[in-house]
């Protein structure tokens, strides 16, 4: 076995890495960039070695620095994690002629499956099933007008070097078919450097299953069940489950069958992931195999009790898997949440800073620790107080939890949410939230267009909606006599002027127009010792019992007998003394006063907000690398104005209506915060 590792990568895999080794004995080496010197894996890692600048093209793809960095450190093998290098045939083959160990597949098994078109057809040489589709590379967008017609519409093109959403298309007719092959191909070409596009059948109310394999340099190579990951925004995985709730038992062992075929074709060697496209009969069709480990692996290890990071370390050394396919488990039902640096009610826009708070909830559960099967695990490469940078991709943390069915997973995934602290900067939580109490996803009827259907015209707040938005007024209510109480308990208050708790009180919900509203509700049968108390929201009575302190942000404990966790803490932006209470994805703005003091409120002027249509506003925090206009300059809505580079994704502004420039506030290269004005316009 190896007495060091090095860890060719960053973020929350290089920290699931170093777990991995640190439990098997191995000493660890972390590579980071400038911008990640106070990074987690780095301090976790018990050597690190500076590669370079921050932008990745700099410090994580440069093979020649981390192949040092193996050498000068005494490092005996590299595991790349996902991204980066770890898909590289070259950087995999450069590993291995300088004398060290890649911890991944044979670079000759990267190559087979790297290129789309090569790979489709060695599986269907495999015996794999595969999309009725012309493989070769098409030559004109009249050519694909007629292979689109002879496979029949809808038609899917694609990129053969394509990734991540990029290069792809969907045809419904020959117009589609005609720009669609132009775009692609051009896109390809700018972003891969390689314009070969190909075309298959578009399979309808697609799903998105994938095959976790996993293979020895015996021969061996077994399944370890499937993956769900149909619900996805453009393209990019949100929520991930095992098992799959929609495939058969024949249909999982058809599709294990023939990915564990496909990995023999190739000689795999390590965990790999065979992605398959699954039609609304079950009709299933290879998409990819992904030669190296998944974001989303945690699901597989819960259900079957396996760590895969170690199976592929112990695989990387010679060892024999330690098991056949009839001892692989399917244990209970496990569920991954991609909790992603970005702001959900602006059209997910990357969302960089300082943790301010990051406390996420309590793991009780750990890898594949087969002591604590069911509960809450959390893989992180981030702390409170770190930085989330601009240069990488927007991944904070993945939650996990393994329940006993789907429902059960359902129930503690919402409730992890619930108790997951983010401030500083924002997150996707409200997003998942929704879409974990959609109905529709509750009943397991979904496929990869479920995001882009239910919420393709945008997230907004009213998205989120609380099965009972009384309970949070009752929070509130409950927290607010828990602080009076505590108050009025104080010594040394002047005669006659001690502070007066009271029973009755008025929860004023905050809004941006002007237009609060006022709720009445009355707390009492209150014992502070115990932290209980009765509060009545018009008819309905809510039993409110918690341990929490003031202070603590995450509230849990008990209501009409049910446990809950919510999240409540005391400022805003738009009121210092406003109570703001978090709970199942919805948001709670108040101030709970006395009801004469909301009779005064009711007075107080409603100050409007700023008009600031006159200005483009940066709406994420990021770098401006262009500014496209000058001032005096006539500019026509819909005009580039200027363009943000974030998380690797450069966003372009536009102009939202017809104007003069009247200046520039905003230079070339300057780092950016949100909503500042980056142009003005004349009046």
């Amino acid at each position: 076995m190896f007495k060091k590792i090095l860890i060719a990568n960053r973020g929350e895999i290089a920290c699931r890495v170093i777990a991995t080794a640190r439990k098997m004995g191995i000493a660890t080496v972390a590579v980071y960039s400038e911008a990640d010197r106070e990074a987690r894996h780095v301090r976790l890692a018990d050597e690190a070695v500076c590669i370079g600048p921050a932008p990745s093209r700099e410090s994580y793809l440069v093979a020649d620095k981390i192949i040092a960095a193996a050498k000068s450190t005494g490092a005996e093998a590299i595991h790349p994690g996902y991204g980066f290098l770890s898909e590289n045939e070259d950087f995999a083959r450069r590993v291995e002629e300088e004398g060290l160990v890649f911890i991944g597949p044979k670079h000759y098994s990267i190559a087979a499956m790297g290129d789309k078109i090569a790979s489709k057809k060695l599986a269907k040489e495999a015996g794999v099933n595969t999309i009725p589709g012309w493989n070769d590379p098409i030559e004109s967008a009249e050519q694909a007008v007629e292979i689109a017609r002879g496979i029949g519409y809808p038609v899917m093109i694609k990129a053969s070097a394509g990734g991540g959403g990029k290069g792809l298309r969907v045809a419904f007719n020959d117009k589609d078919a005609l720009e669609g092959f132009t775009s692609c191909r051009n896109e390809a070409r700018n972003s891969f450097g390689d314009d070969r596009v190909f075309i298959e059948k578009f399979v309808e109310e697609p799903r998105h299953i994938e095959i976790q394999v996993l293979g020895d340099a015996h021969g061996n190579v077994i399944y370890l069940n499937e993956r769900e990951c149909s619900i996805q925004r453009r393209h990019q995985k949100v929520i991930e489950e095992a098992p799959s709730p929609f495939i058969s038992d024949a249909t999982r062992k058809a599709m294990g069958e023939q990915a564990v075929a496909l990995a023999k074709a190739v000689k795999y060697q390590s965990a790999g992931t065979v992605e398959f496209v699954v039609g609304k009969d079950q009709s299933f069709y290879f998409l990819e195999m992904n030669t190296r480990l998944q974001v989303e692996h945690p699901v597989t290890e819960c259900i079957t009790g396996l760590d895969l990071v170690e199976l592929m370390i112990r695989v990387a050394a010679g060892e024999p898997l330690p098991l056949t396919q009839a001892d692989v488990k399917r244990e209970g039902w496990a569920i991954e949440c991609r909790i992603n640096a970005e702001d959900p009610f602006r059209n997910f826009l990357p969302s960089t800073g300082r943790l301010v708070h990051f406390k996420p909830p309590t793991e009780t559960m750990w890898q594949a620790d087969t002591a604590h099967r069911y509960g809450v695990r959390v893989d992180t490469g981030v702390f409170e107080g770190g930085e989330i940078p601009m240069y990488y991709d927007s991944m904070i943390a993945k939650l996990i939890v393994h329940g006993k069915d789907r429902l059960d997973a359902i129930a503690k995934m919402r409730e992890a949410l619930n108790g997951f602290v983010i401030r500083g900067i924002n997150s996707n939580i409200p997003f998942q939230a929704a879409l974990l109490a959609h109905p529709e996803f509750v009943a397991g009827r979904f496929n990869t267009g479920f995001i882009a259907q239910h919420y393709g015209g945008g997230f907004r707040s009213e998205d989120v909606p609380h099965d009972d938005e009384d309970f949070l007024v009752a929070l509130a209510a409950f927290v607010r006599r828990k602080s009076r109480e505590r108050a009025a308990a104080i010594s040394g208050q002047l005669p006659g002027y001690g502070v007066k708790v009271g029973k009755d009180y008025t929860v004023i919900r905050l809004s941006n127009d002007g237009q609060h509203r006022h709720i009445p509700v009355h707390v009492d049968e209150f014992v502070g010792e115990t932290g209980y108390a009765s509060v009545l929201v018009g008819d309905k009575r809510y039993k409110i019992s918690s341990p929490s302190r003031l202070n603590d942000i995450v509230i849990t404990g008990e209501v009409n007998g049910q446990p809950f966790t919510a999240q409540i803490e005391r400022g805003s932006a738009r009121n210092p003394l406003a109570l703001v209470v978090q709970h199942n994805g919805t948001k709670l703005e108040c101030l709970v006063v006395s009801p004469r003091m909301a009779e005064l409120h009711r007075l107080m002027p409603f100050k409007a907000p700023p008009d600031m249509s006159r200005y483009v506003l940066s709406p994420m925090p990021g770098l401006l690398v262009d500014v496209a206009v000058q001032p005096g300059q006539r500019v026509q809505a819909g005009e580039r104005v200027a363009v943000i580079e974030a998380m690797k994704m450069e966003n372009v502004l536009f102009a939202a209506a017809d104007g003069v420039v009247a200046k520039v506030l905003a230079s070339k290269g300057e780092s950016l915060v949100v909503d500042q004005p980056i142009v003005e316009f004349e009046k």
